[in-house]
This record gives structure tokens, sequence and C-alpha cells, in this order.
């Protein structure tokens, strides 16, 4: 019985929510081997109609934080009711004894380390790797989607938007395809360090036992492990383990009126803001943590009002309302909107909800366009347009466009428009879910 590796729970690896894809004809995977992928799942496929429809997801934002283990990837997809559905897409791991091949076929070219290193994957690698019998890139019928949805198509449309989001991880990491094939990219490295050192190890010991001891040399002192990686022309010492992400914020320390010096001062105050101030540095941690942090920009500062609404929607209770909505000068109904807003896309999905504006006509009529072209029959429900919101007429719906380009769902109670759900940039996708759910 052949044996697989049993990476630990470090290798697991979430990637926070892609934002939408720009642009409703460019290709969904721009690398070569997240175009592979892709042939892989449109090769066995069954039906062409759901994979357009994942497209349409994939590219609107309805792909929450994809989890990626060792065998498959997970993630909640938003699809026509308010509850979003589990997709997963599986994929055969690689035995222990292709790994050794794979890593030894790695560790032959430092070119081959280095290009990982940089987020490609090169081509010769696949090449050699496949045709020593180590099925790198998944071929038809190699990966296995599925989804807690009732479609009974293979896949369903929420599964296929998983795999299209997954060809766009894998454009910017190549180790997310090795991780899903059962290795993380810590225990690669190490392993590949490791090798190195001992190939070094074997050549300065074959080159001194061919060549003899060097009068010149300074003497050798016993027990250098240093030695090896000196002679090494090739060799890649493994990178120093950055310190864990702790599971979850601390709680901050807890206070008593004793223990607070300035009168007036409520320690059960005191308490929520030091409790707050750990959830932001335990995501600013995760962020630094995570393999593409310098890719990403730093956030912009937060106004008064933007960092209120931000901690009534961390921290939802009465006590915590009522102080806001009286410091701020608004009304409980207006700050349980804000924080609804804010938990859908924070400070742009605030703007949206307080601040009408004109967007360049050329962008709402191309968007008219696109929705008129992806619903079902060609006729969408009627609009009626006001700056940058589409009003279904005879229905309590609306659509309102962000700064940001992205798609904001809307619905009427008792008088007040509230918001209805997160945004994406097709507006077929928000009207669809806006209307069935």
């Amino acid at each position: 019985m052949t044996r697989r590796s049993r990476p630990g729970k470090s290798a697991a690896r979430t990637f926070e929510a892609l934002p939408p894809a720009k642009g409703s004809r460019a290709p969904f995977a721009e690398s070569w081997w997240g175009r592979e992928w892709l042939r892989s799942l449109e090769d066995s496929s069954l039906e062409s109609g759901r994979l357009q429809r994942g497209r349409t997801y994939a590219r609107g934002g309805a792909v929450g934080p994809v989890t990626i283990v060792p065998g498959s990837a997970a993630a909640l997809v938003q699809g026509s009711r308010s509850t979003p559905y589990r997709s997963t897409v599986r994929v055969e791991q690689l035995t222990d004894r292709q790994w050794d091949q794979l890593l030894d076929m790695i560790a032959e070219r430092a070119a081959n380390i280095a290009a990982l290193l940089d987020a490609e994957m090169p081509a010769g690698l696949a090449d050699d790797a496949a045709a020593a019998g180590v099925p790198l890139l998944p071929g038809p019928r190699d990966l296995d989607p599925a989804c807690d949805c009732p479609d009974w198509g293979y896949p369903c449309k929420h599964a296929a938007a998983l795999c299209y989001q997954v060809a766009r991880l894998l454009d910017r990491d190549p180790f997310v395809l090795l991780l899903l094939r059962g290795r993380g990219e810590r225990e690669l490295l190490d392993e590949l360090g490791r090798r190195n050192t001992a190939r070094a190890s074997a050549e300065a010991a074959a080159h001194a036992a061919t060549a003899g001891p060097d009068p010149a040399a300074p003497p050798a002192r016993s027990g250098d492990p240093a030695g090896p990686a000196f002679t090494s022309r090739t060799a890649l010492p493994p990178l120093p383990a950055p310190s864990p992400l702790p599971e979850r914020p601390g709680r901050g320390p807890a206070l008593v009126a004793s223990a607070v010096p300035e009168p007036g001062v409520d320690p059960a105050a005191l308490e929520l803001l030091a409790a707050d101030t750990a959830i932001r540095a335990h995501h600013l941690l995760a962020a630094a943590l995570s393999a593409r942090h310098a890719d990403t920009a730093p956030p912009a500062p937060l106004t008064e009002w933007q960092d209120a609404v931000r901690f009534a929607a961390a921290h939802p209770t009465l006590e915590v309302f009522a102080r806001i909505s009286s410091d701020c000068g608004r009304t409980p109904r207006e700050l349980a909107a804000a924080t609804r807003a804010w938990r859908h896309g924070g400070a742009a999905s605030l703007d949206v909800l307080e601040s009408p504006w004109n967007p360049p006509t050329s962008r709402m009529q191309r968007d008219r366009e696109a929705l008129r072209a992806d619903w079902a029959d060609g006729k969408p429900p009627r609009l009626r347009s006001w700056r940058n919101r589409w009003t279904v007429e005879g229905r309590d719906a609306q659509l309102r466009l962000g700064r940001d380009g992205l798609w904001y769902p809307y619905t009427k109670d008792q008088g007040a428009w509230w918001p209805a759900g997160p945004p994406a940039a097709d507006p077929a996708v928000v009207l669809t879910a806006l209307l069935e759910a």
C-alpha cells in the first residue's frame, strides 16, 4: 500500500476574498499553470452553461475567503439565497515517493527554487515531473468539485465559481498548487534546504577526497555547520520561520473601579476598548504575515464617524449603540443601517449608503448593456435611474454603484433603504440575488 504524507495543520492557508475581476471578457487565468487548472475543469465539465454562470459569480465577488489544505480547497459562495453555499474541490495528493522525485527535480537546479520564490512555476519542472510520472498539474477528470446546494450539475455554478477563484490564486502563488498536492510552502522550503545542504556536503567530501588537503587553508573546526553552506554555490539554507499568528486576539486586562485612577472613567468601557485594540492588532498582524502583504496598500485612516461605525459593527450591544448614537448625534436606526453597510464592505460600503454621486455616463451605459447581455432572456426588470442608483420598478429593490466600482444591493423597509448584501462588479449577479432572496 502506498503511503501518503500527512502534513500538519500549519500547512492550511486561508486567502481573503479576492476583489471582483475587472472586465467580463478578460481571461480568468494569466499564468500558464492557472490556465492548465482551468483546462482540467472545463474538460471535465458536463455543461458549459454552469461554467459560464460560475465565471460570472467569481468575477462578481461571490466567492468568500478560500481555505486551501492538502488535497482540497473550500469556500462559501453566495448564490441566489441569503445564506451562502459551501463548495469544495478536491485534488489527488502526491505519494511520498512522488514527492521525493519532485523535490529531487527541484533541488537539482537552483533556478527552480528561485522561480518558485518569485511566484513562477517553471515549465521545464512540470514537464520533467510529468515525464517521471508525477502529476504536478491536474489533468482531465482530476478535479472533484462538490457543493451543498440542491443543483445536480457537475460542477454546479457555485463549485465552478470556486474553481475559477482558485485559478486566480494560482496566478499569484504557485505554492497553492503544491499545497493542494499535499505539501505546504514552509515544509517544502525546509526540505529543499536540507537536500541542498546534503548535496553540498557530498560534493565537498568528494572534492576533498580527490584533491587532498590544501596546505594554505586554515585548519577546519570540528562540527562547523556553516562549512557545507560556504563551500556550496547552489545551497539555499532554510529560512527562519516567522512568529506564529495567535489563534485569536487577546482579551485585555480585567479592570475594577479601584484600578482606574481618573474619576469618571468607566472600567467596562476601558476593557472594551482594550479588547477592540487587540482585535485590530490581530487583524494587522495577520495581514503582515500573509504571503502577499507587500502587494497590499495600507488602509486609509478612518474618520471619527467611520471608526465609530466600525466599533459598533464589531461590538453590537445595546449599550454601545446607545453611547455611539448619542455621542455622534445619530439615531439608533441610522447607526443600525450604517453598521449593516459596514459589515458588507467597510468604509466603501458606508459611503454608498450616505453619499449619492454622479458616475460617468459611459460607465452606467456599459453596465446597462452588460446587464441586458447577462440576463437570461435579455430583458432585465425596468429600472429607474437617479445618479448612482437603479431602482427596480414595482419592487422594493435597488442597486447602488460605489466609487470602488462595485454594485451594492439595497431593499426598502418602512420607508427607508437598507443594505441587503455584499457587493459585486457584475450588476446581473447582484440583481439576480436580490430579486431571488
